[in-house]
C-alpha cells in the first residue's frame, strides 16, 4: 500500500506492506505506520506491487474519504499549494468510523412540494438579498433524481445549514448536515447540507450541488491552506458531470466564469429601503447616530420589534480614514481613491502613491481629524444617545442577545435574525477598503442587512447608510439596482488582469521578502504592499507551478492562491 503521512513537512507517499491481518483495510482508509521510527496517522492512496521488502501497516484507524474522492483532493493540493495531507484530513472524520449505514434511497418529492419549486438551467443566478433560495434546492433535487450520487447544498453558516435541514425534511428528503453525520455522507446520502467544509463531503459522487451566496467570504478557509469552498465544488462537479447552480447578491467576476448567469425575478424589489445620509452636510455636533437614523431608531424603539436597532461598525484592513474638519471631505489618493493614512508627518495611501502634506484637497484646510472609533466607544455613546442599554456583540461575543439596541461588527448578523432598523455608522470603511472586492462587499454587508429589515417591498424596515463620498455604489444601493457595479467590477478585472482574467497570490511571513525575490526570476509580477507581497501570472497554472517549484527560504511562510 502507499500511504501519505500526516507529517505536512514531508509532502510524498511511502510505500508499507499489508499483512493478512489487515485485509480490511482499502484506498481511502486511515492507518497508523512507522515513519522514522515515529508512530504516525496516515491514509491509503493506491495499492502497489510488493518489490522490495518494507514495513507493514501497524493499524487500521477506519474509513477515510471515498477513493473516487482522492484525484480530487490531489488537484487540490497542487492548486493552492498546500500539502495532500492537509485535504485527506479535511474529507476524513474527527473519530474513528469502522463502518458506514445503508443510505435511503432518494424519494420523489410530493406533487405539492414540486409546485413550489422555480426551474433555472445550471449556472450562476443572480438574487435579491430577500430571496429564498429553497424554490431553487427543489428544483435541483427535483430535476436530477434520476441521477446516482448525493445532492449537495451549500450555506455559508452551519446554523443556517440547520434550519434548511429541518426544512428539507419537512419536504420528505433524507439530509445528513455536521461532523457527528459522517458515516451517513460516507454511505452517500440523497442529500447533505452543510457550510465550508461540505464541499470536501465524503461521498462518493455528486449528482447535483446548490451554492447559496457563493461569492461569501466564509466559503474561504482562513486557516493555511486558504482554499474556498466554491472553486472546489465547482471541480468536482465538472469531475462528476454534476450540475451545479450558485446563487449571489453581487457575482464577481470570477464566479460569473463558472456559468451562465440567469436573473431570478424582480431583484431590485427584493433590496432593502436605503437612505443614505452624508455626513459632509449634517450638523457636526450630531453625535455617531445621525439624526435622521435616530428618528427612526426611536420609531423603532416604540414598535414591538424585539429588537428595534442594529449599528454596525466594520473595520476591514488596516485603513484609518481622515476627514476634514471644516467641510467634511475625506482624505483619499488623488492616483487610487484609497483612503489616506498619515506617514511621516504627511498623508499618503498604503500603496504610497502621493505622499502630500497635511492639508484638505477640497477646501486646503489642515485640520484633518481621524474618524475612527471602537466599537466599545460607539456602543457607549449610542447608550447615550437613544438612553437605552445596548448589547456589544463581536465574533467573540458568547451568550443570547436581550438588549433592543445591538451594535457591533458584521458578527451581529449571524446573532439577530429579524430588526427594524439598520445603521452603518461609518460605510466608507467599506468604500475606501484597499482591496479589490470593496465594492462588492459593500452591497454583500447591506444585502445581509436587508435579511434583517426586509425587502422594500415588505416596507416593514430600513436600512440607514452614513458616507462622506456618495458614489456609483451608494447610488446602486438606493435604487436596488447593483448590475451597473456588477459590470463596472467585471471590467475592471478584464483591465487589471484580475482572475478569472489573471492569477493572484499572496505571500506574507518572515520569509516572504525572500521567497518573493525568488519569484521575479521566474517572471512573475510581484508587488509589495501592506507588509505582504502581491504576485500575478496570466493563470493559476503557470502560477501555481512556479510557487511549487520555487526553493522555499528558511522561516515562516504563509501562501494564499485566490
Amino acid at each position: 500500500m502507499r500511504v501519505v503521512t500526516e507529517n505536512a513537512a514531508v509532502d510524498r507517499a511511502f510505500d508499507y506492506e499489508l499483512t493478512d491481518a489487515l485485509a480490511m483495510v482499502h484506498v481511502g482508509d486511515r492507518v497508523r505506520v512507522d515513519f522514522n521510527n515515529r508512530s504516525l496517522r496516515g491514509w491509503v492512496t493506491s495499492e502497489v506491487a510488493r518489490t522490495r521488502e518494507m514495513k507493514p501497516v501497524k493499524k487500521w484507524l477506519g474509513l477515510g474519504p471515498a477513493p473516487e474522492m482522492l484525484p480530487l483532493l490531489e488537484w487540490a493540493a497542487q492548486r493552492w499549494c498546500a500539502p495532500l495531507s492537509r485535504f485527506l484530513l479535511a474529507a476524513s472524520p474527527g473519530v474513528i468510523v469502522r463502518e458506514t449505514l445503508r443510505a435511503p434511497i432518494a424519494r420523489p418529492l410530493d406533487a405539492a412540494v414540486v409546485a413550489q419549486a422555480v426551474a433555472f438551467d445550471p449556472g450562476v443566478v443572480l438574487v435579491s438579498p430577500t430571496h429564498d433560495p429553497m424554490a431553487l434546492i427543489l428544483h435541483a433535487y427535483q430535476s436530477t433524481l434520476e441521477e446516482p450520487g448525493s445532492f449537495l447544498v451549500l450555506v455559508p453558516t452551519e446554523a443556517w445549514a440547520q434550519r434548511l435541514r429541518g426544512r428539507l425534511e419537512q419536504r420528505g428528503c433524507a439530509v445528513a448536515q455536521g461532523e457527528g453525520e459522517w458515516d451517513r455522507m460516507r454511505s452517500a446520502w440523497p442529500v447533505i447540507v452543510g457550510a465550508r467544509g461540505t464541499a470536501l463531503a465524503p461521498t462518493p459522487r455528486v449528482r447535483a450541488a446548490v451554492i447559496v451566496d457563493a461569492d461569501d467570504e466564509a466559503y474561504r478557509s482562513e486557516s493555511s491552506p486558504t482554499w474556498d469552498a466554491t472553486s472546489m465544488l465547482v471541480e468536482r462537479c465538472r469531475r462528476d458531470g454534476a450540475p451545479l447552480w450558485l446563487t449571489s447578491v453581487a457575482p464577481s467576476p470570477l464566479l460569473m466564469s463558472f456559468g451562465p448567469l440567469h436573473r431570478w425575478g424582480d431583484v431590485s424589489g427584493g433590496w432593502p429601503r436605503v437612505t443614505v445620509v452624508d455626513r459632509r452636510e449634517v450638523d457636526p455636533h450630531d453625535g455617531v447616530v445621525t439624526r435622521p437614523a435616530l428618528e427612526a431608531a426611536h420609531r423603532a424603539l416604540a414598535s414591538d420589534e424585539p429588537v428595534a436597532l442594529v449599528v454596525i461598525l466594520q473595520r476591514l484592513g488596516h485603513g484609518r480614514l481622515y476627514a476634514c474638519r471644516r467641510c467634511g471631505e475625506l482624505a483619499r489618493c488623488s492616483v487610487c481613491a484609497q483612503g489616506e493614512v498619515e506617514r511621516a508627518g504627511g498623508m499618503a495611501c498604503e500603496d504610497d502613491h502621493e505622499p502630500r502634506a497635511n492639508f484638505c484637497r477640497a477646501c486646503g484646510a489642515t485640520n484633518l481629524k481621524k474618524v475612527r472609533v471602537g466599537v466599545s466607544t460607539l456602543a457607549r455613546d449610542v447608550a447615550a444617545q437613544l438612553s437605552q442599554p445596548v448589547a456589544e456583540v463581536t465574533a467573540s461575543f458568547q451568550g443570547d442577545i436581550h438588549a433592543r439596541v445591538v451594535v457591533g461588527t458584521e458578527a451581529v448578523f449571524a446573532r439577530v435574525r429579524r430588526c427594524a432598523v439598520v445603521v452603518f455608522v461609518d460605510f466608507d470603511q467599506y468604500l475606501l477598503a484597499p482591496r479589490e472586492s470593496a465594492r462588492r462587499a459593500a452591497l454583500v454587508a447591506v444585502a445581509k442587512a436587508a435579511r434583517l429589515v426586509g425587502s422594500r417591498h415588505d416596507g416593514r424596515g430600513e436600512v440607514f447608510i452614513q458616507t462622506r463620498r456618495h458614489d456609483d455604489v451608494v447610488t446602486s444601493l438606493e435604487k436596488g439596482d447593483v448590475v451597473p457595479v456588477i459590470q463596472g467590477d467585471a471590467q475592471t478585472a478584464q483591465l487589471l488582469e484580475l482572475p478569472p482574467y489573471g492569477a493572484r497570490a499572496q505571500v506574507s511571513g518572515e520569509a516572504a521578502s525572500e521567497f518573493a525575490a525568488r519569484l521575479t526570476h521566474h517572471g512573475l509580477r510581484v508587488r509589495h504592499a501592506d507588509g505582504c507581497f502581491f504576485v500575478s501570472a496570466a493563470d493559476v497554472d503557470t502560477l501555481t507551478r512556479i510557487l511549487r517549484e520555487t526553493p522555499r527560504p528558511p522561516g515562516r511562510l504563509r501562501l494564499e492562491v485566490f
